[in-house]
C-alpha cells in the first residue's frame, strides 16, 4: 500500500472552532490558560517541573503487569512497562472512553499520534525515554455515544439495556454487529483477520474495558503501547486527598469557575464543573453525587451517606468514586509521569480550563497538542477531483463555491459584470463632485440613485450565474457525489467513519500508513491519498 501526504493549516479547513485555531496560533488571549507550549521546548519545561513532583512508578508498573497477565504482550510493551519505573522516563498520554469498535477514525488518529511523538521525542532529547499512553476513559456512562458505529453509511447500534459505566458492561448482544461486519468486510483482502481480531477481542470478554484492552494491545502493541486502566482500586487511592476535598470542601468547581469567567469573555466554554464533581460507581450505577443538607446523596437512587459514613465508604473503596471531565485529567496527572497530552478539539478546550486547579493540587499540566487530523483520500475520487480541475484542498469549500469556481472558470470571466459596476460607480462619482460645487444637498439624492443603480446589476449577475450553473448539472452531480464520500453528513470523514473498512482493505498496512504520515509537534492537517 502506498499513501502520500499533503498539508493544510486548521484554520484553512474551516472545520476547527475558534479556540482552537487561536490556540495553535499563540493568540495572547489564551496565553493565560495553559502552562508550555506545544514544542520541543515546552516538553523540556514540562519534564522539568515534573521531575519536582510526586511520582509513582512502583504503583504504575506493577499494576501494569498485573493488567497485562490476561493478553500477549510485544517484547516493546513489556520493556516500556519496565522504563516507567526508571526516573528518565516520561509518557505521552491520550485518552478516550471505550466506544465499540473504537468508534470513529480519530480514535486510531490520537493513538498513533501519541507514538509518533513519543518517537520524536526520542530522537530530539535522547537523554530522557518516552513511552506512550492510552488512558481508557471506562467509566463513561453515555452509551448513546459509544454504543454505535457508522458502516456503509449505516448507524449500527448496539441493542443492549445495560447502565452504568460503559467499561463495565458486559459484552453480550455485540454478536449481531460482528455479524453484520463480517457479512459486508469478510469478502474484502484483510476482512476475513479483521473479523477474527474483533471476535477475539469482544465476544471472548467479560466486559467493554478488556475488549478494548485486547483490541488496543493487537493493533499497537508492536508500537509499544502502554494502555491503562485506570478503574481501579490501588491506582484511585492516590486520589483521596483530592477526592475528599472535593466531596466536603467542593474546591475544585470555585477554582475552574473562576477561570471559565475569564476564559469565556472570549470563547465558548467546553466543560462546566459541578459543586462535586463525582459520581458514585457501583454495579450498574453510575450517578453523581450531590450534598442535601447534612447528607450526600447519589441522585436517581436511594444510596445517601452521612459525614463518617462517605469517609468510610471512600476509604474502603476509593474504586466507587469516578471523577468527572473535571477531575479526570487530575487523576491521569497525578498517577503517570506524563509531560504531554493529546486530545481532540474538545479535549484541548476543556483542558485550557484546568490549569490553576492542577496548580492548585500541585499537579503538573501538561504540553497540550491537539491530536492529528487526517482526510483519506482514495485514488478513484482523486481522479474524479483531477478531472473536474481541482486540487483535493478545494473540496473543504461548500458545493456551491465549487460550482461557481468551475462555473467561473468556463465561462472566462464573461458572468462578472465588474467593468459595468466599476462604470456605474465612476459614473456616481462624477455626478457627486458636479452635485457638490452646486449644491452639498443634492448629495443624498445621488447616493440614493447610485444604489438602486448598482442592486440591479448586482442581481443580474446573480441570475447569470444561476443560469449558467443549470447548464452543470453533471459537473454539480460529481460534486455532490465527492463530497458525500469525503465528507460524509456534510462533517469531517474521521468524525463519522470507522477504520474497520479500510483495515479490511489494507490490514496493518493501513494502521502504518497512518503512522508514517501522522505529525509531532508540526500542528497541521493532513490530506492522505491512499493507492
Amino acid at each position: 500500500m502506498n499513501c502520500n501526504a499533503t498539508q493544510l493549516p486548521y484554520i484553512a479547513t474551516g472545520y476547527f472552532s475558534k479556540i482552537i485555531t487561536d490556540y495553535l496560533q499563540q493568540s495572547p488571549a489564551l496565553r493565560p490558560f495553559y502552562q508550555y507550549e506545544p514544542t520541543v521546548q515546552g516538553i523540556e519545561q514540562a519534564i522539568n517541573t515534573r521531575k519536582q513532583l510526586p511520582f509513582h512508578r512502583s504503583l504504575l508498573a506493577a499494576t501494569l503487569k498485573k493488567q497485562y497477565e490476561g493478553v500477549t504482550a510485544t517484547e516493546a510493551v513489556q520493556q516500556n512497562i519496565e522504563r516507567l519505573a526508571q526516573d528518565n522516563t516520561f509518557t505521552v498520554t491520550t485518552a478516550h472512553q471505550p466506544a465499540i469498535f473504537t468508534g470513529h477514525l480519530y480514535f486510531i488518529y490520537k493513538i498513533l499520534h501519541t507514538i509518533r511523538l513519543t518517537e520524536q521525542l526520542k530522537k530530539d532529547l535522547p537523554q530522557y525515554q518516552f513511552v506512550p499512553v492510552f488512558w481508557i476513559g471506562s467509566e463513561d456512562a453515555d452509551l448513546d455515544e459509544l454504543g454505535n458505529i457508522w458502516l456503509s453509511g449505516d448507524k449500527l447500534v448496539w441493542d443492549t439495556r445495560q447502565t452504568g459505566a460503559v467499561g463495565r458492561m458486559s459484552t453480550k448482544g455485540l454478536e449481531a454487529i460482528v455479524q453484520r461486519i463480517e457479512g459486508e468486510l469478510s469478502v474484502q483482502p484483510h476482512g476475513k483477520e479483521l473479523v477474527q481480531l474483533l471476535k477475539d477481542s469482544y465476544l471472548n470478554s467479560p466486559d467493554i474495558q478488556t475488549a478494548t484492552f485486547k483490541l488496543l494491545n493487537t493493533l499497537f502493541g508492536e508500537y509499544g503501547l502502554i494502555v491503562v486502566q485506570p478503574d481501579h482500586a490501588d491506582l484511585k487511592r492516590i486520589m483521596l486527598p483530592v477526592f475528599e476535598d472535593d466531596l466536603f470542601n467542593q474546591t475544585a468547581s470555585g477554582i475552574v469557575e473562576k477561570t471559565i469567567e475569564q476564559l469565556s469573555a472570549h470563547y465558548k466554554v467546553q466543560a462546566n464543573p459541578r459543586a462535586i464533581n463525582l459520581f458514585y460507581l457501583e454495579g450498574n450505577i453510575r450517578e453523581r453525587i450531590e450534598k442535601q443538607g447534612d447528607e450526600w446523596v447519589v441522585v436517581g437512587t436511594n444510596i445517601r451517606f452521612s459525614a463518617d459514613a462517605l469517609k468510610k465508604e471512600l476509604e474502603e473503596h476509593p474504586e466507587r468514586f469516578s471523577p468527572n471531565v473535571i477531575l479526570r485529567g487530575i487523576y491521569q496527572e497525578t498517577l503517570l509521569p506524563n509531560i504531554a497530552f493529546i486530545g481532540g478539539g474538545g479535549e484541548t478546550a476543556y483542558w485550557l480550563e484546568l490549569k490553576d486547579l492542577l496548580q492548585h493540587y500541585k499537579v503538573s499540566y501538561p504540553v497540550l497538542v491537539l491530536r492529528n487530523s487526517f482526510l483519506i483520500v482514495e485514488e478513484k475520487w482523486e481522479d474524479k477531483i483531477a478531472k473536474l480541475g481541482f486540487g483535493i484542498g478545494d473540496f473543504f469549500q461548500s458545493e456551491q463555491q465549487l460550482l461557481t469556481a468551475l462555473v467561473s472558470r468556463h465561462s472566462n470571466g464573461h458572468l462578472k459584470l465588474e467593468n459595468e459596476l466599476q462604470a456605474a460607480e465612476q459614473l456616481y462619482k462624477q455626478l457627486r463632485e458636479k452635485a457638490g460645487q452646486i449644491d452639498e444637498t443634492l448629495l443624498p439624492h445621488i447616493e440614493a440613485l447610485e444604489v438602486k443603480t448598482l442592486k440591479p446589476i448586482q442581481e443580474l449577475e446573480k441570475k447569470m450565474l444561476r443560469a449558467e450553473k443549470k447548464k452543470y448539472e453533471n459537473e454539480q452531480q460529481q460534486i455532490n457525489a465527492i463530497k458525500a464520500a469525503l465528507f460524509p453528513a456534510g462533517g469531517l470523514q474521521e468524525r463519522i467513519e470507522n477504520f474497520m473498512p479500510y483495515y479490511a482493505q489494507w490490514g496493518k498496512a493501513f494502521i502504518d500508513c497512518v503512522y508514517k504520515r501522522s505529525l509531532a509537534l508540526e500542528q497541521e492537517f493532513v490530506i492522505l491519498q491512499q493507492k
